[in-house]
């Protein structure tokens, strides 16, 4: 959960997002490294008034900052399309959930049951209660189990969303006629808050993402009284 004033990520709910802060962190210091480099550069050529004839042509130098550049950008390249692969890579998901975006609200298809399905609109804030978070809380959260592998199989039905949640590094276009596909795994139990991330019309502020995680044992239990509730 964001909190006021944060100037960094949230804190990592899933084993991806917690390679995407490492990443930026590595990336982060190669900047303020370069940054620092240039920096220097740039004042001692402000501030001095020698010269050095050896300097003015040589090859050495030229060679040295067209391989470093290289080399700096194969440091950063590497670890980034790892991550990319580990995004996409999907192996033998627990749950299968079906997200479909409306104006203005989310519905969820649990594919691995029979019916169990349910819409997800943001609470009013005249029906909040103390503790909860105006414009992120929903009558109906979608839980999942925690510590099990869950595809996420997005789509929309009328315009462009987009299903978010910063703190289990998911983010997935919602396209109507096309289905995305998505993974995450909850490292921990908890509620994890997400927003629509797509422009999709006067009330796209209001359509939020709730994902309860609970024990696997619990989670049982909540869909056979949701079943025994369709």
């Amino acid at each position: 959960m964001a909190y006021p004033s944060q100037l960094g990520f949230q804190d990592a709910a899933s084993p991806l997002m917690e390679e995407l802060l490492h990443f930026h962190d590595h990336a982060l210091m190669i900047v303020l490294l370069i940054s620092v480099l240039v920096l220097y550069i740039i004042v001692v050529m402000v501030t001095t008034t020698l010269t050095d004839k050896l300097i003015l042509d040589s090859q050495l130098v030229e060679t040295i900052w067209t391989i470093l550049p290289a080399f700096i950008l194969a440091v950063i390249a590497i670890p980034s399309l790892r991550i990319l692969y580990l995004m996409d890579e999907i192996n033998e998901p627990h749950l299968t959930i079906k997200a479909i975006g409306h104006q203005w609200y989310w519905s969820y298809e649990y594919t691995d049951y029979k019916e169990l399905s349910f819409d997800s609109y943001m609470t009013p804030t005249q029906d909040l209660t103390p503790g909860q978070f105006r414009l992120l809380e929903v009558d109906h959260r979608m839980v999942v189990p925690s510590e099990s592998p869950v595809r996420m199989l997005v789509t929309a039905e009328d315009v462009l969303h987009s299903w978010a949640v910063p703190s289990l590094g998911v983010k997935m276009d919602a396209v109507p006629g096309r289905l995305n596909q998505a993974t995450f795994l909850a490292n921990r139990p908890g509620i994890f808050y997400g927003q629509c991330s797509e422009i999709c019309g006067a009330n796209h502020s209001f359509m939020p993402i709730v994902i309860e995680s609970i024990p696997l044992s619990h989670f049982k239990d909540w869909t056979s009284v949701m079943m025994e509730d369709e």
